[in-house]
């Protein structure tokens, strides 16, 4: 089987500082380094190094060598990544002592994803494959809908939140990942009870304290605690979360047991600097399930 992934990639500019600064605040940072980053090539390394076999869909500006050579260094292919005449999407990361995050995001090239690329890519998916989907793309909607129509599993990550495009797909959407915070919100905004959505599964992840399988209409939810470790750097802990639970059912995992491999994941990742050159191997995560 594979996971698809249609998915932002962005260039990381990750500064450290003991403290996050605040409004109308200026702090210097000790120290600073460019890195991968986006929560799709994210979620797309998390799956790979769980084991998964990954196609990634995505688009960066045309005079980035730089996350070109970057992305081979991973192990991600360019053949569903297109060029486009916009820069590649960037993100500025402030990162204090206890590991916490402010996150700004450029877009740039996310949002000019190739139409045809995407059915071209999404045209070798078979039934039970699974499409990886956050809100920092264009052309969610329609991939979805491909993905759908062959028979795909459709995975939405509601993050950056926003209503509008996330009611847009929710009908082709079978799993909705969201954030406690993210989870409060769509109920406030639609009044629709989380167990009430039109889909096969939500998950929420509630940071610290673990992470809950809801499945609409009355079923009883797993909850799958955190693994206790100290937290270096949080960026990119959701999305590693759901690269490596993708993965895991992808391999037939049950569920119970693929929300304890993306837990123990997430726990790895927190404990490492940057994004997704911090993504656990599956064997690090399989010695720590084993303790």
């Amino acid at each position: 089987m594979t996971v698809f992934c249609l998915g932002s990639i962005n260039i990381d500019h990750v500064y450290r500082l003991a403290e996050l600064p605040l409004a109308g605040e200026t702090l210097s940072a000790r120290d600073y380094r460019p890195g991968l980053g986006g929560k799709g090539i994210n979620q797309s390394i998390a799956a790979k190094r769980a084991g998964a076999t990954v196609v990634h869909i995505g688009a960066v500006g045309e005079d980035d060598l730089w996350i070109t050579e970057a992305l081979s260094r991973h192990g991600i292919g360019m053949g569903c990544i297109t060029t486009v005449p916009v820069p590649t999407g960037h993100a500025i990361v402030a990162v204090d002592d206890r590991g916490e995050n402010q996150i700004i995001i450029y877009s740039g090239a996310n949002l000019a994803q190739d139409p045809a690329l995407i059915a071209a890519a999404l045209a070798q998916g078979q039934a039970g494959d699974i499409l990886l989907l956050q809100n920092e793309t264009s052309h969610q909607v329609e991939a979805a809908t491909l993905a759908r129509k062959r028979g795909m599993k459709v995975f939405y990550s509601a993050a950056p939140f926003a209503l509008e495009p996330l009611l847009a797909v929710l009908p082709q959407v079978t799993h909705l990942l969201v954030n406690a915070g993210e989870g409060k919100a769509l109920v406030e905004a639609t009044g629709t009870a989380l167990d009430a959505l039109p889909v096969e599964a939500v998950i929420v992840t509630h940071g610290a304290s673990g992470a809950e399988w809801i499945v609409p209409g009355g079923t009883p939810s797993d909850f799958q605690p955190a693994f206790s470790v100290t937290p270096v750097d949080t960026t990119g802990a959701g999305d590693c979360f759901a690269g490596s639970l993708a993965a895991a059912l992808d391999r037939g995992e049950t569920t119970r047991d693929a929300l304890r491999y993306a837990a123990a994941a997430a726990a790895l990742q927190v404990t490492r600097p940057g994004a997704a050159p911090a993504m656990p191997e599956r064997a690090e995560v399989e010695a720590l399930l084993a303790r």
